[in-house]
This record gives C-alpha cells, sequence and structure tokens, in this order.
C-alpha cells in the first residue's frame, strides 16, 4: 500500500488555543449549572476563557500562516466555489472559516457581556457598576440567550465535522489533534509558514494583562 506522507498544518498554539476552548466551554455551562450560588468558579472560567479569546484575535493577525484570519475568512463567492467543488485546502476551509469566526465572535460577546451581566440578587459581573440597571439587564439577557446560540453552532460544528469524515473522508480531529494532514488532502506544494512558540507566549501574555489590568483597575 502506497504510504501517503502527512504534512504540518496546525502550530501547538493553534492546537492548544482550539482544546482549551472545548474545556472552557464546558466549564463555564458546568460552572453556571452545578456550581456555587455566587459563580465564583463560573466568573474565573469566564476570565480564563476571554483571555484565551484574546490571544486566538492575536494570533490571528500574526501567527502561523494557517492560524490567521486572513487565510481563511473569504469572500461569499470563494464560499460558494469551495461548496461546489470542494477542493482541498491547507488550513481552515473557507465554510469552515466562516463557522470559526462566528463561533469566536459569539464567545467573546458571551464573556464580555458576562463582565456586566447581573442576576440582580446575589452575582453580578465585576463591570457591572459601570452601565446603567437598563444596559446590565440588556447584556444579562444577551449572555443568557446567548448560550443557545452558541450551542447551535456547536451543534453545526459537530455535524460539519462528521459530513467530512464520512462523506469526504477528511479526519479534521485527527489534524486538529497531530497538527497535521495527509498529502493527499492539501493543495500541492502547499506549506504553512510557522511562527515561533515564544510569540505565542508574549500574545498570551499580553491577553492575561490586559484582562487583569480590566478587570484588577474597575472591577476588583
Amino acid at each position: 500500500m502506497k504510504q501517503t506522507r502527512d504534512i504540518p498544518v496546525w502550530d501547538l498554539p493553534t492546537r492548544l488555543f482550539h482544546w482549551l476552548l472545548v474545556l472552557l466551554v464546558a466549564g463555564a455551562w458546568l460552572s453556571h449549572e452545578f456550581g456555587d450560588v455566587t459563580l465564583t468558579w463560573h466568573t474565573w472560567n469566564g476570565y480564563a476563557l476571554l483571555t484565551l479569546l484574546l490571544f486566538r484575535l492575536l494570533w490571528g493577525i500574526i501567527g502561523s500562516s494557517t492560524a490567521r484570519f486572513a487565510d481563511f475568512v473569504t469572500g461569499p463567492r470563494t464560499v460558494l466555489h469551495y461548496l461546489r467543488n470542494h477542493r482541498p485546502t491547507l488550513g481552515h476551509n473557507p465554510a469552515g472559516g466562516w463557522s470559526v469566526l462566528a463561533l469566536l465572535i459569539v464567545l467573546l460577546t458571551q464573556a464580555v457581556a458576562g463582565l456586566f451581566a447581573t442576576d440582580d440578587i446575589i452575582v453580578s459581573g465585576p463591570l457591572n457598576f459601570l452601565v446603567s440597571s437598563d444596559t446590565a439587564a440588556l447584556l444579562s439577557s444577551i449572555h443568557r440567550l446567548g448560550f443557545y446560540v452558541l450551542l447551535g453552532l456547536v451543534v453545526l460544528h459537530l455535524a460539519a465535522l462528521a459530513f467530512h469524515r464520512l462523506v469526504h473522508g477528511d479526519d479534521l480531529v485527527r489534524a486538529m489533534i497531530s497538527g497535521r494532514k495527509p498529502a493527499d488532502r492539501v493543495p500541492p506544494d502547499a506549506a504553512a509558514a510557522m511562527r515561533p512558540l515564544w510569540l505565542a507566549a508574549l500574545c498570551l501574555a499580553c491577553a492575561a494583562l490586559a484582562v487583569w489590568l480590566g478587570v484588577s483597575m474597575w472591577g476588583w
């Protein structure tokens, strides 16, 4: 049997982001449903999630080529062309790229809204005092209802993964674990330009500092 070599596609920071995001989204739900009444664990989970999302925004600008938004956020014509032809792509395909962007936007909205949300009884976000009661009520509704939007996107994401695996034979989960794709599943001569780990560490440090300053200066 002919062996197909694997091509590096996803860098370590992008893969760690993906799987940590899965854990933190699950943690957000678990800490809300089963955590203490003051939602302490839910709050800290939210800080970690916001830090991770800010890191991804930075990494999407200056990170490895396949992690950059410019690589996978394309116009409608490109998306339609991909859906008709299903040609191999190195990183996210054009349709999947918009799915990634939608998930990031919803999660970021959730995390930011949570900073200002309140239940008007016990729990309030650390920055709740900066907004009016009407604004806080609006952001609380967004934070609450946004969960169902997120749930729908997650279901679509899982369905797309199953479709690619069963119909096209693309094991996208394996690729996000190993960081590699079979050579016959990427365009000829395609190669990802990887950025150094120290740059990812710097982006993470900047994201953590931004969250810490934002919360500590106004909320703690």
